[in-house]
């Protein structure tokens, strides 16, 4: 059985991360591409010969042939496409964030279990092997219970697409929590067993918006999300876990951090790199394992894991649930922010 794809959006994201993930799996056909800017998909199309193109993602829903769609458009736009697909029998891989708030994310779980489809969003993060690995020892009891965890993404300067829809809050839904968050916030609650989050409390600040580029222009377009936000989660298993999310602020280096201190044992993975805390014979002990280079990239993985599933030969460990609980914290972390108090679940 060959499945046919379709792609709905053909800009960095997809060209980069999603389309080398369809073409090296051999049960995989794309069959169509979408987009607005109709010169985008016919560039596409151009490299392999006998795929459709479209401007209207409607037009490309109705074609009877594709099985799967591939969501990578501005987040305003995913559940929408999501949902609609799923409501005309298609299976939906869609970029990460799943929706740009909680109504909309529930909507597209809900339009999944109604079709009986399956619906996936992208978490790349927890395919690579320290990731994996990280998962393996933790539900071995290696690390007991995890209790308290730290999170965060941050760049010394590194705003995507400036005046552009990833910082227009209409069209991406905010800034980095909402692009940067999900990786790491996910990758937390996953580790430790997707507990479900409680309380949020956080404060947002856009610092850097009306800076001067290095001409000493400030750029045009809009500029209305946050370039920094912190928060904290409260979860039912009585965790609670620390976030910190920036496209820009003064700190000595771009870095992504996750770690969780359990009873028995701790981690860290800093930019990747896992070192694990644990004590033998009343010795403190650090470790940091060795991984050789993912055999697979992680998003390559991610999508090829999403094509198992489709299949029949692997469980989904990404659900439309998870996203649902993402997507409630998020949202509840800019209420925080703007109420100016901690927000109940």
């Amino acid at each position: 059985m060959t499945l046919k794809v379709g792609a709905i959006g053909t800009g960095g994201i997809f060209k980069a991360v999603h389309l080398p993930g369809w073409l090296t799996h051999k049960e995989v056909e794309i069959v169509a591409f979408c987009d607005p800017f109709r010169a985008s998909a016919e560039a596409l199309a151009l490299e392999y010969p006998g795929t459709k193109v479209y401007e209207d993602y409607k037009e490309l829903l109705a074609d009877p042939s594709i099985d799967i769609v591939d969501i990578s458009t501005p987040n305003l736009l995913h559940s929408e496409i999501a949902i609609a697909a799923l409501q005309q029998g298609k299976h939906v891989f869609c970029e990460k964030p799943d929706a740009i708030n909680p109504i909309e994310a529930q909507k597209m779980a809900d339009a999944a279990r109604a079709s009986g489809k399956l619906l996936m969003v992208m978490r790349n993060n927890r395919f690579t092997e320290s990731a994996k690995f990280a998962k393996r020892i933790i539900e071995q009891g290696q690390m007991g219970e995890l209790y308290m965890g730290r999170c965060g993404w941050i760049r010394r300067r590194g705003i995507p697409g400036r005046g552009g829809w990833f910082t227009t809050k209409a069209l991406s839904g905010g800034g980095p929590l909402i692009d940067l968050g999900v990786h790491m916030i996910d990758m937390a609650m996953w580790l430790s067993g997707n507990p479900k989050p409680v309380t949020v409390s956080g404060s947002t600040y856009r610092k850097f918006a009306d800076r001067p580029d290095a001409s000493g222009k400030i750029p045009e377009g809009t500029f209305d999300v946050e370039d920094l936000a912190a928060g904290f989660i409260r979860f039912d298993n009585g965790a609670s876990l620390q976030i910190e999310f920036s496209w820009a602020s003064n700190v000595e280096e771009e870095k992504k951090f996750l770690e969780w201190r359990g009873t028995e044992g701790g981690f860290s993975l800093v930019n990747d790199k896992l070192s694990l805390f644990t004590e033998n014979e009343g010795t403190l002990i650090n470790q940091q394992p060795y991984f050789k280079a993912d055999e697979v990239p992680q998003h390559t993985a991610n999508i090829h894991h999403f094509i198992e599933c489709v299949l029949g030969r692997e469980k989904p460990i990404i659900t439309p649930e998870h996203g649902v609980d993402m997507i409630k914290i998020l949202s509840a972390i800019y209420e925080s922010a703007e109420r100016g108090r901690e927000i109940v679940l």
